[in-house]
């Protein structure tokens, strides 16, 4: 063998030792791990989900809805003005028709004074300006008495009077502010009073509405007073719960009276809410208060009663003695002698 093969021979055996020693080193490293994928790639992200109230059987129109009836789901979208609780709609009022599966919404619910009233009262709005309300005093939610002042018209109401016609009503509204949340007090947050900006901020509106809770047999006066005399507020203290007696005067009479009692029926209880507010109230029995059936009771028995016959004129008896008749061209007289 020559030198050079020799050489060459321990050259590829060093090489193959290094080869072999590289081999070995790679073996004992850990394998590469992969990169994470992203987590969006891994799952969807879950869905937001809203809580609204639907109606469980179709909701009339009118009536009040009850709890049985309404059930909450979950929806992927959020409407507006969507009731999320069932105490929220339970008693509520829908406007109309509701069909099942409905989402309940508050623009579905009946909302305003509707709902500032109590069972048998009535929401009435009456003119106003400035000394009718007390200086433009009164707040919604105050409490006051209405006296009206009613002047001779000669007519139905021979004297003018002045008196309390209804006490201790409820305001609901004076102008733009309401109880169900209308505007604030004018000026209310202005810091000073001294620059222009603050009297026009300060500077009140006209007031010519005010609506008030009333009894709905009490409607009749109040529309009366309003339609025929002047109304004036008078303030009270909320506190303040006196009213007067009912069983101290008459019970004004009705514009329309009841039907006859049958024989054998037995006695009709006084006319109460609505079937008080039916029958009505004339004015001159608002002025004359319970004195006037009796006036007009009469004037009605003296229109009904049969008409009285009355003998007609006799002719007046010729005189006794001779007549002579004289005629002056186209007249004619009779003399007698």
């Amino acid at each position: 063998m020559t030198r050079f093969t020799r050489v060459a021979a321990i050259v590829l055996l060093l090489l193959a030792l290094a080869l072999a020693a590289y081999a070995w080193m790679l073996g004992r490293k850990p394998a590469p791990v992969a990169p994470a994928a992203p987590a969006s790639a891994v799952a969807p992200r879950p869905q937001a989900q809203f809580a609204v109230v639907v109606a469980a059987k179709p909701l009339p129109a009118g009536q009040p809805i009850e709890k049985d009836a309404l059930r909450v789901v979950q929806l992927p979208i959020q409407l507006a003005d969507a009731v999320a609780d069932e105490a929220a709609a339970v008693g509520r009022v829908p406007v109309y028709d509701l069909g099942e599966n409905t989402p309940i919404t508050e623009s579905q619910l009946v909302s305003g004074l509707a709902l500032r009233l109590e069972p048998g009262e009535r929401a009435v709005a009456v003119k106003a300006d400035e000394v009718m309300g007390v200086g433009n005093r009164i707040r919604p939610g105050d409490y006051v008495d209405v006296f009206f002042v009613l002047k001779s018209d000669s007519r139905e109401v021979e004297r003018g009077q002045a008196r309390l016609l209804l006490p201790r009503l409820r305001v609901l509204a004076f102008g733009s502010a309401s109880v169900d949340g209308g505007p604030a007090r004018p000026g209310a947050g202005v810091a000073g009073s001294g620059s222009r900006g603050d009297a026009a901020a300060q500077r009140q509106e006209p007031v010519r509405t005010t609506v008030l809770a009333v009894p709905v047999e009490e409607v009749n006066r109040l529309a009366l007073g309003d339609a025929q005399a002047r109304l004036l507020l008078a303030l009270r203290r909320p506190d303040d719960t006196q009213v007067p007696d009912p069983s101290l005067f008459a019970e004004l009479p009705t514009a329309l009276q009841p039907r006859p009692r049958r024989a054998g029926e037995p006695p009709r209880p006084p006319l109460e809410g609505l079937d008080k507010a039916h029958a009505g109230l004339a004015t001159a029995d608002l002025a004359a208060g319970a004195a006037a059936p009796a006036v007009r009771t009469s004037a009605a028995a003296a229109s009904a009663a049969p008409p009285v016959r009355t003998a007609a004129p006799r002719a007046p008896a010729a005189p006794a003695g001779q007549a002579v008749e004289v005629i002056r061209g186209s007249q004619r007289d009779t003399l007698h002698y």
